[in-house]
């Protein structure tokens, strides 16, 4: 099955004159972090200038225009909003490591939905995600190296699939929720850029 998103015949924006073109870190030479004329978040912060210099308010509210909530990895080779056809304002997108629900998640979909009008969850996963694998060691490795464990669980996991079918039931069935008769689960490809729909249980 195939995740669509209906097209909508509300304005956008002008795009500027002048088009800045992105590139990924994997399309430049890699400086660790470190730019010639300063640090990443120096050459960020001269991006956003421009930005700023092309910017026109599009005057939209804080409520996402599909209803939709996002939650997805923070894996950098996912480009949410491109590969699932969103515009700004369309969405809330909630990234953390893995994708996971945790109770930040469900606070923040909670949130999303009670105070802002989503009704729809999407839950994204994606291949060679270096959560999987990643077990209860890491807490432990972290506390012998700073004296102190981490109060926060790893959420790694070994079957993708099963961590979506996971992450499905958590949200399903959430007390705070409102709405979960709409949330479906995928796992993202990042080598073909497909989604592939992950059946409950």
């Amino acid at each position: 099955m195939t995740f669509f998103v209906p097209s909508r015949s509300r304005p956008r924006p002008c795009a500027a004159a002048n088009v800045v073109t992105m590139t990924t870190s994997a399309s430049r030479p890699s400086e660790d972090a470190i730019t010639v004329d300063g640090s990443v978040t120096d050459r960020l912060v001269e991006s956003n200038a421009r930005y700023a210099d092309a910017f026109t308010d599009p005057g939209m509210d804080a409520r996402p225009v599909l209803h939709v909530a996002v939650v997805a990895c923070m894996d950098a080779r996912l480009d949410l909003h491109a590969a699932l056809g969103l515009e700004l304002g369309d969405c809330h997108t909630i990234r953390n490591a893995g994708g996971v629900v945790t109770d930040d998640v469900i606070r923040s979909l909670t949130i999303s939905q009670r105070a802002l009008g989503t009704r729809s969850v999407v839950l994204i996963h994606h291949s060679g995600c270096g959560m999987e694998g990643l077990g209860d060691e890491f807490r432990q490795e972290l506390e012998l190296e700073v004296g102190q464990r981490p109060t926060w669980a790893v959420e790694g996991f070994k079957d993708v699939d099963q961590d979506v079918r996971q992450s499905i039931e958590k949200v399903r069935t959430s007390p705070f929720l409102k709405h979960t008769d709409d949330v479906r689960g995928f796992v993202f490809d990042v080598q073909t850029g497909r989604l592939r729909e992950v059946q409950p249980r």
